[in-house]
């Protein structure tokens, strides 16, 4: 697959060269050209001096062969612009721009851009290193709205049916690891210690799920 990846920065590097260990061709463009230093000699993709947003400059980058467009250079404005020629004019299928105003990624997302909230990646990652008991986060939606959350099963919850760890579209059991072995989470399946819960979760629903771990008994199930 041939990915164009826009914007030379500590992240755009990195991506590039992830992508090109895994077997794709990858193109880089980027504006300044010292930005390219950032590549090891051993890169062997493109390096196109331009813009994103310049559709010569995204055809010098084989932007009609390419597969997928990631646009990660510091600017909101010309990632969104990036994002918007290659999934409007060029028809690429997987796209994605980094945004740092979260607010604004949340617009972007619902019109069809799936974007990543650095503000709000950042604050998560942040939150898990301060509180690990609590925010053991493995993954954040785009908008920062709903995280995927490891916890280890609460002592009192041993014995009692995980399916009280459900309400309605605030929180529920995904899955829960047992004995070394993963297994989607049932309407009947009943807690043991030791158990590793993997729970879905909306960020402001977070505290909610606290206490719902540490009382078992306010939810009346047996």
């Amino acid at each position: 697959m041939h990915v164009v990846v826009v914007g030379c920065g500590r992240v755009g590097s990195e991506l590039a060269l992830a992508l090109e260990r895994e077997g794709h061709t990858v193109a880089v463009i980027d504006k300044n050209r010292n930005a390219f230093r950032r590549l090891p000699e051993r890169f062997t993709g493109r390096a196109v001096l331009g813009f994103g947003f310049d559709r010569d400059d995204l055809e010098q980058a084989g932007i009609r062969e390419a597969e997928a467009l990631a646009a990660v250079t510091s600017g909101d404005n010309s990632n969104i612009l990036t994002a918007r020629i290659a999934r409007e004019t060029y028809k690429i299928p997987h796209v994605v721009a980094r945004i740092y105003d979260p607010r604004r990624a949340i617009i972007y997302q619902r019109l069809g851009i799936p974007t990543v909230a650095t503000v709000a990646w950042t604050t998560d990652q942040v939150l898990r290193r301060l509180m690990p008991e609590r925010y053991a986060t493995e993954w954040t939606d785009a908008t920062g709205t709903i995280v995927l959350i490891e916890r280890e099963l609460p002592e009192a919850w041993a014995g009692r049916k995980l399916a009280g760890l459900t309400e309605s579209d605030r929180f529920r059991v995904v899955s829960v690891s047992r004995g070394g072995e993963a297994r989607l989470a049932g309407a009947e399946l009943v807690g043991q210690e030791g158990d590793l819960l993997h729970l879905a979760v909306r960020k402001d629903a977070l505290d909610e799920l606290e206490a719902r771990l540490g009382d078992p008994t306010a939810v009346g199930h047996p």
